[in-house]
This record gives C-alpha cells, structure tokens and sequence, in this order.
C-alpha cells in the first residue's frame, strides 16, 4: 500500500513539475494549444524529471553517495536555468542573464534538452511583450541610453533567432518534440518580429537553412505542411523566399552549394550538394497547398494580417469594386484585408516567379520526371501566364523518349486553351511513333493525346495517312494490347477522314505499272522519311492490317473486323474510345477472355478412332508401312 502512494505522490509531483515549466515563464494560452500531443507529453516527462530530482530524501538513503551527488549537480543545474529566467522575467536588473541564456541555445554548447526548452520559453516570454516596441536590425542608435539599450536588445533578440533557426536543422537535436517547440516559437518570432509585422526577412532566413538542410528538410517541411501552410501569408512569403534563393543560386557550381550569409558554413554543419538542393527546393514547393484549395471561402486564413497584402492594395481594391461590386463578389475581412481578387492576383504572381525561376534549375532526371508529370494539373491552372512555360514545354518535347510523351499533356492544354501554336507538333507526335511507346509508363495518356490531335477534320489528307499507316506499321511487331490500341486509332482516323478511305484496299495505279523502276506489289510507304509530305503514304494502302485477321491472339483477330463496315458513313458508326484499350496489357486479355461466355466451343470429332496421326489420304503416291509389315 506504501509503494502505490509512493508512486501517487511522485505522479503528482512530475505533472506539477511539468506546469510549473510552463506557468513560470508566462506563456500565451494560444502558443500552449498549439502544442501537439508529442510535445505535450515531452514537457511532461521533463517534468518528471524534474520530480524525480525532487523526491523525498528517504528514497535516496538507498542509493550510493556518487549518485546522490550526480542527482544534485543534475538538479542544481537545471534550477539555475530556471532562476535566471525568473529573474529575467522579473525586473529590468538581471537583464544581464539574457546572455547567459542565449549561450545554452547556441548548438555549439551542446545543452541538454532540457535546459534547451527551459531557455526557450523564458527569452519567448521575455521578448514577445518587446517585440512592438523594439527597432529595425538596421537602426543606428542615438547618444540616448535607452535608444542603445534598444539596440543592444534587438540585437540579442537576432542572436535569439539565429540560434532557433540553427537548432531546427541541427542534427544533435535528437527530440523530435523539442524540435517541433524550435520551429513553432521560430514561426511566432516571425509573426511578430517586424514591429509587430510579419517578419519575412527572418522567416527568408529559415525556408533558406531548411532548404539547404542535409537531413532535416522533410522534417520541418512536414511541420510546415501540417500546420502553417494553410495560412495565405506564409504561402505568399515561401513562394517569394524559393524565388530570391533560386535566382542567386549559381547552376554552373551545383556541386558546390554556398549560402547567402558569410558565417553559413559555420552555422550548419551538414551542406546539400546541387542535386539535394534541387531535390529540397521541388519538394518545398510542390508541398505548397494551391489558392483555390480554400474553396468558396471569402476571408482567407493569415498567420499575420497586418501589412501583408494592404501596401499598395488600396486603388486596385476600388478597381475591382468598381467592377464587380454590383454583383456582390468582393468583400473584406475584418482586418483590413484586400479582396479575395486581389490576393489571388498576388498569389498567382507569386506562384508564378517561384515556378519559372525552378525551371531554370538543371533538375536531375527523376525531378525532372515528376515534374513534367504533374505540371498540367498543379502548375499551369494556377499560372497568371501559363504561355510562359511554352520555352520549358518545347524543350522538353523536342528531347524525344519518355520526356517527350509526358511533356505532350502540357503542351496540348497551352495549345488547346491558351492559343499556342507550334507548328512542329505533328512532326514529334510523328517520331514518337516507335515500338517502345507501347510498353511506356505513360502510354495510356499518350494515345488519349494522340487521338485527341488527331481529332480535327482540318487536317490534311497526307497527315492522315500517314499516321494511320505509320500505326499499321507497328502492329506487326507489338504486344496484342498495343494491337488494340492501333484498331482503334486507325478506326477513328478512318472515320473522322473519308479522304484517306481508299488506303483500306488499294491497288497499284497506272503510273506504278508503267514504270518500270517500281516492281508490282512493293509499299510505296516510306517508313524511314520523317517528313510527312514525302512518306508516299497516298500511294500505299493498309494491307498490314489485314495480316491482323490471322492474328493469334482472339480478341484483336475479333477487333480488326469493326473495320470491314463503311466508315464513311458517319450516322451509322461511332467512334471508338481509345481510353478503353490504352493501358491494356497481356494480364488485362487474359482477365477479359476469362470473363467472356462462349456460347459454341470447337471439338474434335471422329467417326472412328484414329489408328495413325496422318491417313494415306492426305499424301497421295505415299505409302506408311509400320514395323510389323516390314518384317
């Protein structure tokens, strides 16, 4: 019964200990609910330790004087970080611990967690009352004692903040809760650190460090992305950061990375070479939640509303009054924040100088992948100009392969939407055309693509042809799902182009027989020619398409028969979709044969059971004598 009341009494004490931690240094009821569950039970287990240095004595006598005195030094220590944030917090007279404090945040000095946390808190609740009333970084002082105290406290409150900005990246900080307090008492300096304005230099300090952070980058990206990006004004301050360490990142020394700041070396230990860097800076900015994810909201949600988007906001808000305010589509918050046009407007400026300076970057292969995979969903509906990317998109199209087919989704949407032309387009869809596309990645999106171009009535009779007798030409060497996918291209081209229908069976004109060059029966069809004026395509017909008749695989042998029906009448057939046999594969025929119901099943029938494998009936003048009658 002692030992569970012994236990009871030091529950108590550890929970008391871990509240005293966080009621002597004052902090705002905000800051504590924004602590999550880990950092919570963090506090209370240094708490605990804290309770365990005060237990009664008689639980000691037990133990061994060496350990009573470590237990004592342990405790000493911690209660002296504590006192002098007491007496900070106290009286303008031991303003001298302010230092004192600071150095147990430096990562240099290597502090115990503990008295990390114990230092933090106290120079928060010291400075976040002074933060209104403290100058810039870059004011002078004045022969006035108090303009130099001022100073010498700006200057401690920088100090302040550096050190929280290295202990977000620091490696030695092995607690993930203590690291989340670093990051959320950095973001609360920001919100107030400009004279109780959103303080972007500081905040261009940390996106900088955690970008060129070599191991703890997802973690404070995944702090970020958890709590903070769903404010509009920090979006709005990443997008302007990524840009300015983008433009005076030097691409030709990727493998030498340099920050901005002189003593940066100094101050993070582990660099990210080019490619990390590049890898980071995608990473950051693709984590960014887009505008138009707060939905129908009409106040946008701001870590700090004061200053963001008001300068220089005030004639565009009475512009856009003046245009939409009979409708009632503008409103303002209750802070004094411009119209939800207006931030958008500036989001997307923003958004927009990020993402063209990261494309500038020589993005390694696999970014630059993902890049071009998601680029017409996450990037170009959100663009103020998507036409700026044509350069990026054209580049990336002309470099053939699989970075072509997926640069062509972006490329088709700026053509289709925003009025780009390129002439060349139909030539690369043409060189595209190669065995391999039919076992890409991205093939499915690709024939949706090249359906889609091709779709126009517009389009010449010579281009026509010779994509359907470029594809015709495939389908003797590809997989039976890419078969399928040739049917169906071909189907549709047939249809939408009546001109190009002699090509289903075409003999040889009389300018072929008299010439004496051409034998009978050879393709005039140039497969080789890359330019489509001269493939001959005209003068050929799709007889490769008949060889698919016999083709061994059922389902394709039963698809090539849709094309024996009059295409040219267009009120009697439709067209085919392509998206049904795109991503098409062996393992789809084969699930698709198994769940087809044959009504008549092929079976052999005799008369008489067979005594041989041939009869003498089917080689005539031949004679089979089996052993016995030789003998």
């Amino acid at each position: 019964m002692s030992e569970m009341m012994d236990q009871s009494v030091a529950m108590e004490e550890a929970v008391a200990a871990g509240f005293n931690l966080i009621r002597h240094s004052f902090i705002s009821p905000h800051v504590l609910q924004s602590f999550s569950p880990a950092v919570c039970k963090f506090l209370l287990e240094v708490g605990s330790s804290m309770a365990s240095n005060q237990a009664p004595t008689r639980k000691r006598k037990n133990k061994g004087s060496g350990d009573n005195t470590k237990r004592k030094k342990k405790h000493q220590d911690l209660s002296d970080v504590r006192e002098l944030g007491q007496q900070l917090l106290s009286s303008r007279y031991h303003i001298n611990n302010l230092p004192l404090l600071l150095n147990f945040l430096n990562p240099a000095s290597s502090s115990p967690p503990e008295f990390i946390l114990e230092s933090i808190l106290s120079l928060q609740s010291f400075f976040t009352p002074l933060l209104p009333q403290l100058s810039s970084s870059s004011a002078k002082p004045t022969e006035d004692p108090e303009s130099v105290y001022q100073t010498w406290l700006r200057s401690k409150f920088d100090e302040f903040v550096q050190f929280l900005i290295q202990l977000s990246v620091s490696p030695t900080l092995s607690e993930e809760a203590l690291r989340e307090v670093v990051v959320d008492t950095l973001m609360d300096c920001v919100k107030d650190g400009n004279a109780g304005k959103f303080h972007s230099s500081t905040y261009h300090k940390f996106i900088h460090t955690m970008v060129y952070s070599n191991e703890e980058a997802d973690t404070l990206l995944d702090f970020l992305v958890s709590k903070y990006f769903k404010y509009i004004d920090i979006r709005y301050f990443t997008y302007i950061s990524l840009e300015k360490l983008i433009r005076t990142l030097d691409v030709n020394q990727c493998s030498d990375v340099r920050s901005e700041n002189a003593d940066s070396e100094k101050e993070s230990p582990t660099r990210a070479s080019g490619e990390l860097l590049t890898r980071n800076i995608q990473h950051v900015i693709s984590k960014i939640p887009p505008l138009e994810q707060l939905g129908e909201k009409t106040e946008f949600e701001m870590w700090n509303a004061s200053g963001v988007f008001t300068k220089d906001d005030k004639t565009e808000t009475k512009k856009v009054k003046g245009a939409e305010g009979k409708h009632g589509k503008v409103k303002k918050s209750s802070n004094d924040v411009p119209s939800s046009a207006i931030i958008s407007k500036k989001m997307k400026l923003k958004f927009s100088k990020a993402w063209m300076a990261f494309l500038t970057l020589p993005l390694p292969i696999d970014v630059y992948k993902e890049v071009l995979a998601t680029l017409h969903q996450a990037v170009i509906p959100y663009l103020s100009n998507p036409i700026l990317l044509c350069d990026f998109l054209t580049r990336s199209y002309d470099i053939g392969g699989v970075i072509s087919v997926m640069a062509l989704s972006s490329l088709f949407i700026l053509m289709t939407e925003h009025g780009l032309e390129y002439p060349n387009l139909y030539v690369k869809l043409y060189a595209l055309l190669q065995p391999s596309i039919f076992i890409a990645k991205h093939r499915a999106k690709f024939f949706q693509l090249l359906d889609s171009c091709l779709k126009s009535p517009l389009l010449p009779a010579y281009l026509a042809a010779s994509f359907a007798k470029k594809l015709s030409r495939l389908a003797l060497t590809i997989p039976p799902s890419g078969g399928l996918v040739i049917i169906a291209l071909i189907h549709n081209l047939l249809r939408r182009h009546p001109s190009i229908n002699c090509l289903v069976h075409q003999e040889n004109d009389q300018t072929a027989k008299d010439d004496t060059n051409i034998k009978p029966g050879v393709d005039h069809f140039n497969n080789e020619e890359t330019d489509l004026l001269k493939t001959n395509a005209m003068k050929s017909s799709l007889w490769e398409i008949d060889t698919l008749r016999h083709h061994y695989c059922p389902p394709v042998s039963r698809f090539v028969l849709s094309l024996e029906n009059d295409l040219t009448v267009r009120s009697k057939t439709t067209e085919v979709a392509v998206k049904d046999f795109s991503s098409g594969s062996y393992a789809t025929i084969f699930r698709d044969e198994m769940r087809r119901r044959v009504k008549q099943v092929p079976l052999a029938f005799y008369k008489a059971i067979p005594t041989s494998l041939f009869s003498e009936s089917d080689f005539v003048g031949w004679t089979f004598q089996s052993e016995e009658q030789k003998q």
